[in-house]
């Protein structure tokens, strides 16, 4: 608070308004550091060729491999772990499969001519049944590049 005594012939009140807004900006700082605004998105496992191959042992038992195979002129056909499956019973298969599974992760394999949409419905099959963590597998990574 400020005071100040003239001529004008009686005190004067006045706030000083300076430390508040400095006061103000420094919580404005504060609050925009704190939340940041990050974008929410599909989260993305990508499985990661060994450091060295002469080491590798196989783990086929704990990966889950979802194979999405081009037909010509007909819906695409689904296999898990080189097991032929029926769409209509891809999520009792993988709910059967990760029931008592600690370590849910999965991976999905699709043709190159194969829609995308078969991908995502594949991925929200996933989802339903418990799945964590969904990686794709591309060709480059097949490849170990």
């Amino acid at each position: 608070m400020a005071m100040t005594t003239g001529n004008s012939g009686g005190a004067m009140c006045d706030i000083n308004v300076t430390p508040m807004i400095d006061v103000l900006l420094v919580l404005l700082i504060i609050f925009m550091v704190i939340v940041p605004v990050t974008p929410k998105g599909l989260e993305a496992l990508v499985p990661q060729p060994p450091k060295d191959p002469a080491k590798q042992q196989p783990n086929n038992d704990r990966t889950i491999v979802v194979q999405i195979l081009h037909v010509a002129n007909a819906k695409p056909q689904y296999k898990i772990n080189e097991n032929p499956v029926d769409h209509s019973q891809l999520e009792s298969e993988l709910s059967k499969i990760y029931a008592n599974r600690a370590e849910r992760v999965m991976f999905i394999k699709g043709d190159d001519e194969i829609n995308f949409a078969y991908v995502a419905d594949v991925i929200d099959i996933a989802k339903t049944a418990n799945v964590d963590n969904i990686g794709i597998i591309t060709p480059k990574i097949q490849e170990g590049h």
